[in-house]
């Protein structure tokens, strides 16, 4: 049966909204690392048969299609979007994972890119003549009383698992820290210079006196304690085993993903339930994993996942997370594939990424260094 090699991985760095990477289109911020992420494959255009692209604050359209178009790739490429919020990063991969596996294509380039600065403006609209509203937060579920804002329903986690503000505190400071500490070696195996950014500009010294200034959001919920809006695009390259096999780079196996439900109102907790079936469902135990990429769009979120699917402390986001980088929707779930990739390529061994999203959803990706 033919199963699915990562051989490449990029990101851009994650700048905040109004940020260093602002005056970039979308296909403009995401091109360079699409085309850079070949390059590093040793794969021309030509062999790719499609691009798998998560964006969840775009206008609609097709940006997939305008990304591979102002990357250079052939018009064979359609393109396709997905719009999973921020689990669609990792959603994309498991779709390009599904069409190497049933035979439809050899190369598949998938990820994700948002623009939070250059996102459209939302209204809805009334049949009634009334003046269209602005909006926010799209809906996530179909009931209006239950459907929290991201921040209200991180605070009611947070008072359901009984994680209070300090400890919400300290997993931010700690992953400033980690992700300060990453050689800058390590960094310009992941980033591709876009606009001449090669550095994640958020990530800052962080203490405990700043935490204690932050501006509350909800409850628990501080500024300092969840991820900021931010802009960024990442890719990784798919590919069948025979391709993988005539390329000189060391591949690593995409094992298996899974993507579930949970309680739309406590969506932060959604990949707890990912993980453990995929686990189950590929026989593999919390020990055999040696790093842990968990999306850290709030402090809690993470805590939470952390301690439900039982990982240790110590696999969990060796590099920081985003609430040192920033969350980019789109993106966020192929920048912690990005992060998990060149580690396991470093280092060997059994990683694990996962991500939640609005409405109770989350997704979880398994790969295995070769």
């Amino acid at each position: 049966m033919t199963t699915s090699q990562i051989v490449a991985a990029r990101r851009s760095a994650v700048a905040p909204r109004n940020g260093r990477l602002a005056d970039l289109a979308l296909h403009d911020l995401a091109a360079p690392v699409l085309r850079q992420v070949l390059a590093d494959a040793g794969l021309p255009a030509e062999r790719v048969g499609e691009v798998v692209l998560s964006n969840g604050l775009g206008g609609g359209g097709n940006p997939a299609r305008v990304v591979a178009l102002a990357a250079g790739l052939p018009w064979s490429v359609a393109g396709l979007s997905v719009d999973r919020q921020c689990a669609g990063g990792l959603d994309a991969l498991l779709i390009a994972d599904a069409m190497i596996r049933a035979g439809q294509h050899e190369v598949v380039v998938a990820g994700g890119a948002e623009s939070y600065s250059r996102r459209p403006l939302r209204y809805r609209t009334f049949a009634d003549g009334r003046d269209p509203q602005p909006y926010e937060q799209a809906p996530f579920t179909p009931w209006p009383d239950r459907d929290p804002d991201m921040a209200v329903a991180a605070d009611r986690l947070a008072a359901a698992q009984g994680i209070d503000r300090a400890e919400q505190d300290a997993w931010a400071i700690a992953s400033h820290q980690k992700a300060r500490a990453v050689p800058d070696a390590v960094l310009a195996d992941q980033i591709c210079a876009v606009a001449g950014l090669t550095r994640d500009t958020f990530t800052r010294d962080l203490g405990p006196r700043h935490c204690a200034r932050a501006k509350v959001v909800s409850g628990s919920v501080t500024a300092a304690n969840m991820a900021v809006a931010a802009d960024a695009a990442a890719f990784v390259v798919v590919v069948s085993d025979r391709v993988a096999r005539s390329l000189p780079g060391p591949a690593v196996a995409l094992v298996a993903g899974a993507t579930t439900g949970d309680d739309p109102e406590l969506p932060g907790i959604a990949p707890v339930r990912a993980i453990q079936a995929l686990l189950a469902a590929t026989g593999t135990a919390v020990g055999d994993l040696d790093v842990a990429e968990i999306m850290e769009a709030f402090a809690v979120q993470a805590i939470a996942c952390q301690r439900g699917a039982d990982l240790p402390g110590a696999i969990v986001n060796p590099q920081g997370g985003a609430l040192a980088r920033g969350h980019p929707i789109g993106a966020s779930g192929a920048i912690l594939a990005v992060s998990l990739f060149h580690r396991l390529r470093r280092g060997g061994g059994t990683g694990l990424a996962a991500i939640a999203a609005a409405g109770g959803l989350g997704t979880a990706l398994l790969a295995r260094a070769g």
